[in-house]
């Protein structure tokens, strides 16, 4: 059995030992009324892993079309808006709030806590390529995060690296959230492409990406042309 986990791992392929990473980016705004427990359920992922086999890494992506129905939502960026109409063309779903899309293949409504949790039992059952943070630190504005990531197995990869918020809290002032305090985990505030692996090149290198001072983790993760998550990890940014 060791030999065939070493093997499988050279080769870029198969299931590391343990749980095995799922992404879980929800898609959420503070302009949003149905947001809330989506927010909250995502915290319950992030502390509590209920489900089994499976290490849940979770992104909160704030999208940016709510905001001029009252309240403009601090967190929000106009690249989560693209990322999630990405999904949408790809995945032929709707783009709404609050929307969970588990390791780019399964998008759920995001505070629908057993469609969500199916949708990451089923993407736990799938093999995923070895990604290993190795070290992330501060420098500056930057997180200095050394990656190891073997050559693919086949085809191509992008890698991606998140830098998030460990938590967030906000006091809505307007809106359909108005009067409200709302909290968040995992808050991107950056997300840059930092290269590419194949068949025939993996990465083994530090690569620096923009992180606030509020940042706390970083996420990478490898997603193929239609947006599929092949392998993830993520590590605390001290």
């Amino acid at each position: 059995m060791r030999c065939l986990v070493i093997l499988t791992m050279a080769l870029g392929i198969g299931k590391a030992a343990g749980p095995v990473p799922v992404l879980a980016e929800l898609f959420t705004s503070e302009g949003c009324s149905s947001c809330p427990p989506a927010d909250r359920l995502l915290e319950r992922l992030d502390r509590m892993q209920p489900v089994a086999g499976a290490r849940v890494i979770v992104l909160s992506e704030h999208v940016d079309y709510w905001n001029q129905l009252g309240w403009r939502d601090p967190f929000s960026a106009p690249a989560f808006s693209r990322r999630q109409e990405q999904y949408s063309r790809v995945l032929g779903c709707e783009v709404a709030t609050p929307q969970l899309v588990v390791d780019g293949r399964f998008p759920v409504i995001g505070s629908d806590a057993a469609a969500v949790e199916k949708a990451i039992a089923r993407a736990a059952a799938r093999d995923k390529a070895p990604v290993r943070i190795a070290e992330a630190r501060r420098e500056g504005g930057e997180a200095a995060v050394r990656l190891s990531i073997p050559a693919l197995a086949k085809g191509r990869a992008e890698v991606w690296v998140a830098a998030a918020d460990e938590a967030d809290r906000s006091s809505v002032e307007r809106g359909e959230n108005a009067g409200r305090t709302l909290t968040h985990v995992a808050v991107v505030r950056a997300l840059t492409k930092v290269g590419k692996v194949d068949r025939s090149e993996g990465m083994e290198k530090t690569v620096r990406v923009p992180a606030g001072a509020a940042a706390g983790r970083v996420i990478v993760f490898l997603a193929d042309g239609g947006g599929e998550i092949l392998g993830l990890d993520a590590a605390p940014l001290p």
